[in-house]
């Protein structure tokens, strides 16, 4: 593509998600700047693995010439920084973010960002149970839903759009709240789901090993996002705490429905419709 919706993007934190998007930025338009602003070591391989075109020493050599500024920072260290970026981003500049929580981040925006740069909040549901610039992927994004929330009708929206589009995402307009009580389903449950099942096979298993070591493809499937590093989470479930709350009561109450009907043939139609969303979720990939 030729036509970049922005010139000069800076990215605050180059990890999976941030290095992920700088590739996507970079394969979609190959002049683009980038700059990271991360830790050195963490800049450093980002350089190699050509993520970005620059780094940045402080935060505002990083977004003193930006049009874009791309957080990709945990939820807690993102609501630390917007004071400071509505003070420092250049007037006009979008100001975005990647965290799994919108909430919190939106609120916490709207109070700081009242005119000069704007803020529109985003979360792409994408990722891996690996965490790190290492782990990065240029089509990371590629097919997956891209969750924008703001002003839909603005010109900083349909820019932004544009540039999910061109890294291969779909954008998705939804309110904060909307969108914190539907990963607290679809994304967050899942996750503490997982720990909770890793618990339980650890706490299980003696000193022979059994029964992890029986365990095939099937418990690893199951366990892939048991692999997520505590540090992501911490804020995801501070933040979302009372979707996730909600949703771990749905899940009480449908592991004692299945432990109630164990006996009987009234666990046929639970799989019936485990069956149909597990085949929608295969018709979306």
């Amino acid at each position: 593509m030729s036509d970049a919706p922005f010139a000069n993007v800076a990215v605050l934190g180059t990890g999976l998600i941030g290095g992920s998007f700088a590739l996507s930025v970079r394969r979609a338009f190959p002049h683009l700047i980038v700059v990271g602003w991360d830790r050195r070591e963490i800049l450093q391989r980002a350089h190699e693995r050509e993520a970005i075109t620059h780094s940045a020493a402080s935060l505002l050599d990083a977004v003193k010439s930006s049009d874009l500024i791309y957080v990709a920072m945990p939820i807690g260290a993102t609501l630390d920084l917007l004071p400071e970026l509505a003070r420092h981003a250049p007037a006009g500049a979008l100001v975005t973010d990647a965290s799994s929580t919108k909430s919190a981040v939106c609120r916490a925006a709207a109070q700081h960002f009242h005119h000069g740069s704007i803020f529109i909040g985003g979360h792409p549901l994408a990722g891996r149970e690996l965490s790190g610039i290492d782990h990065a992927d240029v089509a990371l994004f590629h097919g997956a839903k891209y969750a924008l929330v703001g002003d839909s009708q603005s010109l900083a929206a349909a820019r932004l759009e544009s540039l999910v589009r061109a890294i291969g995402a779909e954008p998705a307009w939804i309110d904060a709240e909307t969108h914190d009580w539907a990963v607290g389903i679809v994304s967050h449950l899942p996750q503490l789901a997982a720990v909770a099942l890793a618990n339980i096979v650890h706490d299980e298993t003696d000193e022979t090993g059994l029964p992890l070591s029986l365990a095939g493809t099937g418990l690893r499937d199951a366990l892939r996002l048991a692999g997520s590093p505590y540090e992501i989470w911490r804020d995801v479930c501070l933040t979302n705490r009372d979707n996730l709350a909600r949703s771990l009561d749905r899940l009480v109450q449908a592991l004692e429905h299945l432990r109630a009907t164990l006996t009987s043939r009234d666990l046929e139609p639970q799989f019936g419709t485990a069956n149909q969303v597990y085949k929608s979720l295969r018709e979306v990939d």
